[in-house]
């Protein structure tokens, strides 16, 4: 897989991030959780809790959109990824979260957007197959739309989910 230009990899808080969107990795009542839930929760304030309420949560591969209230971010796309089981829907739930905030990313004209690594925490997916299916998904949507404007961060909590997207992007590279 030869992988665009406009993906870019980030060690760090997403909630920081000076982007139009950043997506949430949210449960799906979406009224806050834990990991990046939580975080985005809590420097959103809670006017996004509010918002949220107003949401009807969201299906596992979906997204809904809000707006980034006390965050930098205009806007949060929040997604429902699946809970790890080792079955074949998993990947393609996980695919959908991606293209879906893409799509809806697109549609609210956000050019700039932060992914965290969907599903790898609480949730169980594994690190390395949840990155390929994540750049897979970011790089059908941009073979899809390259007459689309977007920049793409994968925003990573910490050094061990950056090596992972680096190793699948130095493969990739060397393919």
């Amino acid at each position: 897989m030869a992988l665009q230009n406009n993906i870019s990899f980030d060690i760090g808080d997403i909630t920081r991030l000076d982007i139009d969107a950043i997506v949430n990795a949210a449960n799906s009542s979406l009224l806050g959780g834990g990991g990046v839930d939580g975080a985005i929760h809590r420097a959103a304030g809670p006017e996004l809790l509010a918002e949220c309420r107003t949401l009807g949560g969201c299906r596992t591969g979906e997204a809904k959109i809000t707006k980034g209230y006390r965050l930098k971010a205009r806007y949060i796309i929040h997604t429902v990824g699946p809970i790890y089981s080792g079955s074949p829907d998993d990947a393609q739930l996980l695919y959908s979260c991606y293209r879906n905030s893409l799509e809806l990313a697109k549609k609210n004209d956000v050019h700039s957007i932060a992914f965290p690594a969907i599903s790898t925490g609480v949730y169980g997916y594994p690190k390395t197959e949840a990155a390929e299916i994540a750049l897979k998904a970011i790089n059908d949507w941009f073979g899809e739309n390259s007459d689309y404007g977007m920049s793409v961060v994968m925003s990573c909590f910490d050094k061990g989910t950056y090596d992972t997207y680096q190793k699948i992007v130095t493969k990739a590279q060397e393919e």
